[in-house]
């Protein structure tokens, strides 16, 4: 193991438990995950893959917290996606009939003036 460690050095990473230090390699599923990023408010995404049934908003659309945004069916169940607070439409990325992945971008947001 001390070989392996003095052959690839940049696989090995540090970490410690309960005050004692361990090395480990990162498995390639590890290295190749999404990196997590803070989300912006003012994005709408998908949380789940599915179709776009109907948009019931259009750019420039001064909308309140609560009101309906779209319907995305997904597995034949129809999820209505509410405005999370009030806010302007400012761009739409989807159009009706469309079918998105998971963690699409569906609307952008601006906020209200």
């Amino acid at each position: 193991m001390a070989e392996n460690i003095k052959k690839n050095p940049e696989e090995w990473v540090d970490f410690a438990v309960t005050a004692r230090k361990y090395k480990t390699m990162l498995t390639p599923k590890y290295k190749a995950r999404k990196v997590w990023t803070n989300p912006n408010p003012y994005d709408v995404q998908s949380f789940i893959p599915g179709t776009v049934l109907k948009i019931l908003v259009k750019e420039g659309d001064l909308v309140k917290e609560g009101e309906p945004l779209l319907i995305l069916e997904a597995m034949k169940m129809q999820n209505h996606i509410d405005m999370p607070f009030t806010a302007r439409i400012k761009k739409i990325n989807v159009t009706e009939g469309e079918k998105i992945p998971k963690d699409t971008l569906m609307i952008e947001l601006e906020p209200a003036e």
